[in-house]
């Protein structure tokens, strides 16, 4: 039984993480973003971003209004479920940039529903949004 637990093991060689330098942290980043970036809505989501010419690579955001969610605890498991979602279908916004040299995406995803969602609708929605993000950077 080990043995076969090892051999699984070894055999995965992808790594679904959202690291330290994937997140949209600076608050400079995050101001241009919305001052100078695009825009589009995939209900429950309202994404904004702007590509750059830097050393190639994603940072995302993720943010949850308290004008429709009073407690910090709803708005952390809205962002929770957007980062999750987001972890696990990256890659294929990662390898359409990948394409491009030196080019840089900060994007940033918010949640403009009025109800709690679950990870299903959360999860649908953010792949909507990336295959539409790919769309719209290839403009």
């Amino acid at each position: 039984m080990p043995e076969a637990f090892l051999l699984k093991r070894t055999t995965i060689t992808q790594r679904f993480t959202l690291g330290k330098g994937e997140r949209l942290k600076s608050r400079k980043l995050i101001e241009r973003v919305f001052r100078e970036g695009h825009h589009f809505s995939v209900y429950p989501f309202r994404i904004s971003w702007i590509v750059m010419d830097a050393v190639g690579g994603v940072q995302a955001g993720f943010g949850a209004s308290s004008r429709n969610f009073k407690k910090a605890t709803d708005r952390n498991r809205i962002k929770r479920l957007m980062r999750e979602a987001y972890r696990l279908q990256k890659q294929v916004l990662v390898d359409h940039l990948a394409g491009q040299k030196n080019t840089f995406l900060a994007v940033f995803f918010i949640y403009t529903g009025k109800e709690l969602p679950d990870y299903g609708v959360v999860s649908e929605k953010i792949g909507v949004a990336l295959q539409r993000l790919i769309k719209e950077t290839l403009k």
